[in-house]
């Protein structure tokens, strides 16, 4: 009779599923299967500028740019109709009516688009791509703030460029006022980087019609802030100073940057109060960006 053959111990036991050899083969080591997909590409600057550039791409793509072309085209025609002007006054106007409608093109810009930086992310749910990936939220928000710094970057070079060439048609050449108006310009790009710092904090909390409303009320109190610290210092009641003093300190102090008048004479900052705006600023930016990644942080997407 023939002897019965046992079964092998690998004949009894089960294959093992796809599911189950994808699990043995995640939960092996990295150094011994060779697998560098999780750890984290790159450094933590080279992430902040992808997030930089693809949110550049996306202001581009949302046609922010293209009121470039409005700008200049109004302002050349103005230049056209107020050449008919005195030669005393043109100029000024000139300058006046270009560098505000740069700063207020600029707040727009800072304002809708800044608070969309995250409500967008999340809207579309690709947020949870994002963050699949080796990429800390911090370095999330500074990409995107990063992103729209240089879009308005490049309005606001755009829009000098305008209100130079301007000048230029109506002087008929070259004007020392061309020259004098750029530390205006670079002091409101400055105060449009504070408003970006000042939407993308309250777009981290907050829906984006409270966030743009609560960042307009910001930038039209931070142009009032010596009042408010001379109300503070004539109101009677001492939870008034106490209050009015708080905003003073806590809301940014935006009179710094408006020299748009002094522009128009042809009268540039001090070195040492411009050096001191541009401090003011990168210390107050820090502290939102800090402010909004603790507070990005805390937020559960679920």
């Amino acid at each position: 009779m023939p002897k019965a053959v046992e079964p092998d111990d690998r004949m009894t036991q089960p294959t093992p599923t796809r599911i189950e050899r994808v699990t043995e083969r995640a939960a092996a080591p990295e150094a011994a299967r060779g697998d560098t997909a999780a750890r984290p590409r790159g450094t933590p600057l080279r992430r902040v500028r992808v997030i930089a550039a693809n949110a550049f791409r996306e202001a581009v793509r949302d046609r922010v740019l293209y009121n470039l072309v409005v700008f200049v085209l109004l302002l050349t025609g103005a230049a056209v109709f107020l050449g008919e002007l005195s030669a005393a006054q043109e100029a000024k106007i000139i300058v006046d009516m270009g560098l505000s409608a740069m700063l207020l093109f600029g707040v727009f810009i800072a304002i809708f688009v800044g608070v969309g930086l995250v409500y967008k992310e999340l809207e579309r749910r690709t947020v949870y791509a994002i963050f699949a990936k080796p990429v800390g939220r911090g370095e999330f928000l500074t990409g995107k703030y990063l992103g729209l710094c240089l879009t308005l970057a490049v309005n606001v070079a755009v829009m000098g460029a305008g209100i130079s060439l301007a000048l230029a048609y109506v002087r008929g050449g070259y004007d020392p006022l061309i020259l004098s108006i750029w530390p205006a310009v670079c002091l409101i790009f400055v105060e449009l980087m504070i408003i970006v710092a000042v939407a993308l904090l309250f777009s981290s909390f907050s829906s984006p019609a409270l966030s743009a409303l609560l960042t307009f009320a910001v930038f039209v109190i931070g142009h009032f802030s010596a009042d408010m610290k001379l109300l503070a210092a004539s109101t009677g009641t001492t939870s008034a100073k106490i209050f009015f003093g708080a905003l003073y300190y806590l809301l940014p102090n935006l009179s710094h940057y408006t020299v748009i008048t002094d522009a128009g004479h042809g009268q540039m900052p001090a070195p040492a109060a411009f050096a001191v705006a541009l401090l003011y600023a990168f210390v107050y930016v820090g502290v939102l960006l800090s402010a909004s990644t603790l507070i990005f942080n805390r937020r559960n997407f679920k």
